[in-house]
């Protein structure tokens, strides 16, 4: 029966080929899936964890473990939703264990993200380079699942079903957090994005 639903769930998804193809200890699949999904990873990654160095090396911790379990692969899902079910649990528990770590020196490195009050951007390109740091800020003061919820959805377009596969929660569970998280963005942005409605 496993073997039929794999069957099945390879028929529905390419890269589950490719993964059951890595499985079975074709080198190359395993490069082409990591050439396929590693920008993708890497981009996730960075929005949580805050820092594209640290996001790389998570990035190709996701890999590793994939590779490293490869002989007991078993879709029960999309591959896409498997993987960043892994990358999830990686970059909830380096966000934890920095808090632990250097609370202090995360403080420290916040507060360089504040947008500086210098009065009305030269330029397009400053401006834009101000309003990047703001979302950065933004995004930071959500809950670390608020935050994957978010950038799942709006980056990668994830259902809420897949989020909630990755998450290990229910789907209403997903709506309510993507419900707060933009409530939440929605309120620390709205003077960037419509400025007009801070006038009268």
């Amino acid at each position: 029966m496993t073997g039929q639903t794999s069957a099945m769930m390879a028929l529905r998804d390419p890269d589950i080929r490719l993964m059951l193809r890595v499985r079975r200890g074709d080198e190359p699949a395993f490069a082409e899936l990591v050439e396929k999904f590693q920008h993708r990873l890497v981009g996730i990654l960075q929005h949580m964890v805050g820092n594209h160095q640290e996001a790389e090396d998570l990035a190709q911790e996701v890999f590793l473990r994939v590779y490293r379990t490869r002989a007991h692969y078993s879709p029960k899902a999309k591959f896409s939703t498997w993987l960043f079910t892994i990358a999830n649990n990686l970059a909830l528990n380096a966000i934890r264990n920095r808090k632990r770590r250097r609370t202090q020196d995360i403080d420290a490195q916040e507060s360089h993200l504040m947008p500086a009050n210098r009065g009305p951007a030269p330029t397009q390109h400053l401006a834009e380079t101000e309003l990047s740091g703001v979302i950065r800020e933004a995004l930071d003061t959500l809950s670390e699942r608020q935050r994957m919820a978010q950038v799942l959805n709006k980056f990668e377009e994830m259902s809420y079903e897949d989020i909630a596969t990755v998450m290990r929660l229910t789907t209403k569970a997903v709506k309510s957090l993507l419900s707060r998280a933009r409530d939440s963005l929605r309120e620390k942005l709205q003077g960037y994005i419509h400025p007009e409605a801070n006038g009268s």
